[in-house]
Parts: structure tokens; sequence; C-alpha cells
């Protein structure tokens, strides 16, 4: 009898997630190696509580196409800690429990590090009780934050929004002939990927943002007023791209709110471009506002990369055959062909110890020496993972995603 499988989605939304949705389920309709194709609403809370829908009937080529259009998450999402086997052994009989039930082979789980260590945990516990279910990470995250992959589905997509928007932002700058400054705060923790994203809005005639702070490199107060005092003579109008997560030398972040920690522990910031804000109206007497990107960065699946999500339905697809292959316990992984003229990436696998619990951060020498900018080799890099364009549907002149009644109020 055939295998039926699993897939399920967990942590935080991309405009390119459901593309790896999409080459799961469309992968499973052309191999015919699964039967039926569950999707766990919220994650692995969703496995738990038994709380399943079929998209077979999604797996037809117009559906594969809207869904891999469709931002955010298809079958929801959870923010859950799985707890360790010794700790809660219960959980995982629950768990596998209900994969025995439903006849599971596989199961596949779209998601960032915290999800791979989901994974990593059911891997390990499969191997100890002998079962042959195979577990599969597929990677997302517009952190591009995951080590194990050159880069991240879901970063180029978001980084494409920060990017386009920054370059109108500039515009909306320029229109006043009076000394202005804009302070746009970006996502991003530890991390700086997606702030470096603002430096691609740089063209030929315009040069925002001129400065850029990541939280890889040490911020100070001081500095920074310098630094914008420095470019208010040279321009009118200075544009500072900023992350979230900016620290001083410390390690106190740069907030007007104190942040708090999540379940994972993980600081939960906001404020940072407001406080730049009322420091340099007050320090230096011009006029400044501060915008704040949020979660625009990753819904805004009507500028999705077609790079990004090309690449997200391949990882998809690759995890489908290498777990019908018998593999088990991986992280589908993009890995840049080097030497190449033109960009190009393929897929291989990633030891989900590698990428469990751990965060790839800017390289140093990417940033700076005064760590207020970024160099050129960080701009080529993330260049080509905005390249494309999707061609999105409209119904009475907004965007016609795949519908989600499933996860609202109805």
């Amino acid at each position: 009898m055939s295998k039926n499988c699993i897939v399920a989605q967990s942590g935080g939304p991309t405009s390119a997630i459901n593309a790896s949705l999409a080459g799961v389920m469309d992968e499973c309709r052309k191999s015919g190696c699964y039967d039926k194709i569950y999707g766990a609403i919220h994650g692995i809370q969703g496995v738990m509580e038994r709380n399943f829908i079929e998209l077979n009937a999604l797996c037809n080529d117009q559906d594969i196409d809207d869904l891999s259009h469709t931002p955010t998450m298809y079958i929801g999402s959870c923010r859950y800690k799985l707890p360790d086997v010794d700790a809660e052994p219960e959980a995982y009989e629950k768990l596998f429990g209900i994969f025995e039930e439903m006849n599971i082979g596989a199961f596949f789980y779209i998601g960032g590090n915290d999800s791979m260590d989901t994974v990593a945990k059911l891997s390990a516990y499969a191997e100890k009780v002998g079962s042959e279910i195979r577990f599969a990470g597929v990677p997302k995250t517009i952190d591009n934050d995951l080590m194990g992959t050159d880069h991240t589905p879901g970063y180029g997509s978001a980084a494409k929004f920060i990017a386009t928007s920054m370059l109108e932002i500039s515009y909306d700058t320029y229109i006043y002939n009076a000394p202005c400054v804009t302070i746009v705060e970006i996502m991003g923790r530890n991390a700086g990927w997606l702030t470096a994203a603002a430096a691609l809005s740089r063209n030929d005639y315009i040069n925002t943002p001129q400065l850029v702070y990541l939280p890889e490199a040490v911020f100070d107060m001081d500095t920074f007023i310098e630094d914008v005092r420095e470019c208010l003579k040279q321009s009118r109008n200075v544009v500072v791209a900023v992350s979230e997560g900016i620290h001083d030398k410390d390690g106190n972040y740069i907030s007007a709110v104190a942040a708090k920690e999540d379940k994972f522990g993980h600081a939960q910031l906001s404020g940072v471009g407001k406080t730049l804000e009322l420091e340099v109206k007050e320090r230096l007497g011009v006029k400044c506002r501060s915008i704040e990107f949020n979660i625009l960065q990753r819904c805004a699946g009507h500028i999705a990369s077609a790079t990004d999500i090309n690449e997200s339905m391949m990882l998809g697809r690759a995890a489908v055959k290498l777990t019908a292959m018998g593999h088990t316990g991986f992280m589908t992984a993009l890995k840049r062909y080097e030497g190449e003229e033109e960009y190009s990436c393929y897929v291989d696998e990633a030891k989900l110890s590698e990428v469990a619990n751990k965060e790839k951060q800017v390289p140093a020498e990417w940033i700076n020496e005064k760590g207020n900018n970024v160099t050129d080799e960080l701009i080529e890099y993330i260049k080509p993972l905005i390249k494309g364009e999707i061609t999105v549907g409209y119904k009475d002149g907004l965007p016609a995603y795949l519908p989600i009644p499933h996860l609202t109020d109805h």
C-alpha cells in the first residue's frame, strides 16, 4: 500500500514559502510517490491537534501556479518549540502514533532554523524507534540567516521589496529643497542581510541610502550623529537604512521600547527608527522622519522575485525526490556555482546539525571599516537574487491570491 505524506509550515512567513509548498505538492503529483498529501494547519501544533486538510485537490497546474504566487503561509504557521525527547517523550509518542494512523511515509517541514530543530528531533526519534518515516526540512526565512545554504528562499523577494521601497522613498525625499533625514527601520535581529539590500536602490543619479547600519557592527550614537552631519554637508537629503537589532558595545539594543524575549529566547524589538529620529531632531535640528517596514517585507507578494519563487519551488520538489530515494534527516539547500559568468544554483543536502539553532551573519569583510555601509561584494552577492518578475492575476483591481478560508473566521 502506498504511503501518504504531511507537509507543514512554521515560523515567520515570506512571499516565497508557498512556492516551496507548491513544489512539494507538484512533485508528489508528478512522481506518484505519495498517495494523499496532508497539509498540517499551523505547523507541528496542527499535527498534534490532528488539524489537517487534504491538498490533493489543489494539485493541478492552475492552483499550483496560483499557490506559488500567493504570499505568506497557505496552511498557517506556529512558533512552537518541540520539547526534547527526554523531557517529554509522550509528545513524540503522540506524534508518531498519529503518523502511523495516517500511514505517513514522509514529513516535510518548511521553515527556518527553529523549524529545522523540529525536523532534527523528529528524525532522531525515528531512528531511535526504528521508524521508516522520512523527515525533510525545506528552508525559508527573509532574514537569510540559515547556515548550510548559499541563501534562503524568501530573502530575494524581501530584498526586492526593500530595494524598491528605498528607491521610491528616495524619489519622495528629493522633491523638497530643504534639509531632511529619513530613517528606515528594517527587520534583522542579529543578521543584517535585509538591511544590506537597501543599498541595491543606489544608481547613477541617486546614492541613497548614504548610511547603512547592520547589527554585526557596534553602533555608537555620537558617531551616528556625526555620520549624518557629514552627509548633510554633501546632500540636502539623507536616507539611513538601519537594522532593528543594532546595539552598542555592551550589547544593549538601540531601541525606544524595552526588548522582550519570545519562547525561543529571541529578543522582540521595535522602536529603533523612532529613537534615531528623535536624536537627529534634537541634536541636529533638521526635519527627520522614521519609517518601519515591519511585516510588509515578508508579505509583499505583488513584487516577489521570480528567481526566489523558482528556487523555492525547486527546493520543495527536491525534498520529495530525496525522500522517495530513501533520504531522511536533511534540509534541502542552495549552492551557488562559483566562477560562472551568469548566476545559477543547484540543490544539495545540508546536515540538520549544521543548520538547527544556528545563525549566519553578514561577514565582517562585507561591512566597511566605519561600520556605516556595506561593500560592493555584498551588493553583488544580493543582486541576482532579486531578478525576474512574476505575473500576478488581478480581480477588481487587487491581486487575486489563492483563497484561505481554512485559516480565516468564516
